[in-house]
C-alpha cells in the first residue's frame, strides 16, 4: 500500500499529465523529506506541515514541468533557477528531466548549501547550486531562466538580462499567482511577453499562472 505522501504525489502527477517513474517518485519524496528535516536549521520555507509542503511546493513546481517540456523539449537545455531558496523549482526540474542542466542561484549561503546537499543525496549530476546575487553571477548564457516568488517581472529581466541566451528559444519563465497585468505593462519595450498560461495545481485552491518572456526580435 502506498504511503499517503506517495499516493498524493502519484495522483497529482496523473492529474498534471505527468508519467512518474519509480525512481522519480522516490527522489521527489526523498527531497520532500530533506526539506522537512533541514527546514528548521536552514529556514527553507515557512510551510511546516508535510502535506502542505507536498502541495504548495512539490506539486506547485511539478505543474511547471509539462509547459516547459512543450516549450523546450526533454533534450539538453541549460536552466537557471533564480532565487531558488531550497531548490524550488530547480530541484524538481532536475529530478523530472535528466537532460536538463539546472543551476540554482541564491544569495543565502545556507540555502545553496542545502541544494548541494540534496544534489548529492539524490545523485543528481545535472543539478548545481551557486551562492551569489544573480546580478553578480558569471556564467555562460542559459536557455531558460525561471523565477518563483522572486520579485517583479521588470526586476527579473533587469537582473538577469546578461544571462539569457541569444538563441530563438531562449526565454524567461516566471511563476506567478494571479495574472500580473500591471507588471506586464511595466516591462521594457524590448521584452516580449509571448504567452501567459493559466495553471491548475492539483490540491491548491489558489490562482497560478506562468508568464513567458523573451527578448523582442
Amino acid at each position: 500500500m502506498l504511503q499517503p505522501e506517495s499516493s498524493a504525489l502519484h495522483t497529482a502527477c496523473s492529474e498534471l499529465g505527468l508519467i512518474l517513474s519509480d525512481d522519480q517518485a522516490t527522489a521527489l519524496l526523498k527531497y520532500l523529506a530533506l526539506l522537512q528535516h533541514w527546514n528548521a536549521a536552514y529556514n527553507l520555507t515557512a510551510v511546516r506541515h508535510p502535506a502542505a509542503m507536498l502541495t504548495q511546493h512539490l506539486v506547485d513546481c511539478l505543474a511547471l514541468v509539462p509547459p516547459l517540456l512543450r516549450q523546450v523539449g526533454a533534450g539538453p537545455v541549460r536552466i537557471l533557477d533564480v532565487g531558488s531558496g531550497g531548490g524550488l523549482p530547480g530541484v524538481v526540474l532536475a529530478i523530472m528531466v535528466a537532460k536538463w542542466g539546472v543551476t540554482c542561484v541564491d544569495a543565502v549561503g545556507k540555502k545553496t548549501a542545502f541544494v548541494r546537499q540534496a544534489a548529492g543525496a539524490l545523485d543528481l549530476v545535472n543539478l548545481h547550486a551557486v551562492h551569489s546575487r544573480v546580478e553578480n553571477l558569471r556564467a555562460p548564457a542559459f536557455d531558460v531562466i525561471t523565477v518563483r516568488a522572486f520579485g517583479s517581472l521588470t526586476a527579473t529581466v533587469s537582473l538577469t538580462r546578461k544571462l539569457i541566451g541569444l538563441g530563438p528559444g531562449a526565454c524567461w519563465l516566471a511563476m506567478k499567482g494571479k495574472r500580473p497585468d500591471e507588471e506586464i505593462a511595466a516591462l521594457p519595450d524590448d521584452i516580449d511577453v509571448f504567452h501567459v498560461e493559466q495553471l491548475v495545481v492539483p490540491g491548491l485552491d489558489a490562482q497560478r499562472c506562468l508568464v513567458w518572456m523573451r527578448p523582442a526580435a
